[in-house]
């Protein structure tokens, strides 16, 4: 790549080498990342010259994302609700359409009381951050199996000067004996076999964050079996899942007794966060 003359020349012929939709403002993180300054700082620097070692630090950068590496990945960044979230290769990068388990736990949580909510898997720790943050008065544990994620979730607990209890271990097991309001997860749930774990952005993310099982459903028929004997009378279960397992997870709520049972679409219609009340 030619070194570029100004900022506006770096960033569009960034975006007409990055395919996809989000080109621009993939362009736009990665020469943030490089510059080490905010993306509002280029409407007003449009025409700056790009020093030499910046351009060479920004190629190098789009040489990473043409290769496949996630820019959060990259950066070691992402926005997640109103949070800006460390990441690292222990943890999965937060996704827009998880704010839907988000939003459907917040519904079922009181703003007036110290409701006790727990978040499996937590990696990033995006949703019982996003949750703390909305809730100042509940109290969030979140458990993940790596010590690796558990760093990562320490630090934008941190960061975000946000109440945070972190257990190491697998599922239930640091928890045992304690129930909850509300339980929420957006666990692993790709089959194992998908060839698109070894494909794009998938390949740089924990393979035991992404994959469980032959048909995906390990982890969710672990956490179904389990949520019950950790729920207060009327909490509520919410999981993440694949957009073709809302039968399938529903099925599972359903024969572990679990009450009004549902599964709420995402922004682009596809079945994604399945729901249901442990009876009262």
């Amino acid at each position: 790549m030619a070194e570029p003359g100004t900022i506006a020349d770096a960033l569009r012929e960034a975006a007409a080498r990055l395919p996809g939709d989000e080109a621009r403002l993939e362009a736009e993180l990665l020469l943030a990342h490089a510059l080490q300054r905010p993306r509002s700082w280029f409407y007003a620097h449009a025409g700056d010259p790009l020093p030499p070692a910046q351009a060479r630090a920004f190629a190098a950068l789009l040489g990473r994302r043409e290769a496949g590496e996630p820019v959060a990945q990259i950066t070691g960044r992402r926005g997640f609700w109103s949070l800006d979230l460390a990441v690292s290769p222990d943890t999965l990068i937060p996704r827009p359409e998880t704010e839907l388990l988000v939003e459907l736990a917040l519904e079922r949580l009181p703003r007036t009381d110290a409701a006790q909510v727990l978040d499996l898997g937590t990696g990033t720790g995006a949703i019982a951050l996003a949750i703390a943050s909305e809730r100042p008065l509940a109290r969030v544990t979140a458990v993940d199996a790596s010590e690796g994620a558990l760093v990562v979730a320490r630090a934008n607990a941190s960061e975000a000067g946000l109440p945070l209890r972190l257990l190491h271990g697998d599922w239930f097991a640091p928890v045992a004996g304690e129930r909850f309001h509300v339980v929420v997860s957006n666990p692993p749930y790709i089959p194992e076999g998908d060839p698109h774990l070894v494909r794009g952005d998938l390949r740089f993310e924990p393979f035991s964050a992404l994959a469980s099982g032959p048909d995906g459903l390990d982890a969710l028929r672990q956490i179904t079996a389990g949520a019950p004997s950790h729920l207060l009378p009327g909490g509520w279960l919410l999981v993440e899942h694949g957009y073709d397992q809302g039968e399938a997870v529903r099925s599972l709520f359903e024969g572990r007794g679990f009450e009004s049972v549902a599964t709420d679409r995402d922004l682009e219609g596809r079945e994604r966060v399945t729901l249901g009340q442990w009876p009262g």
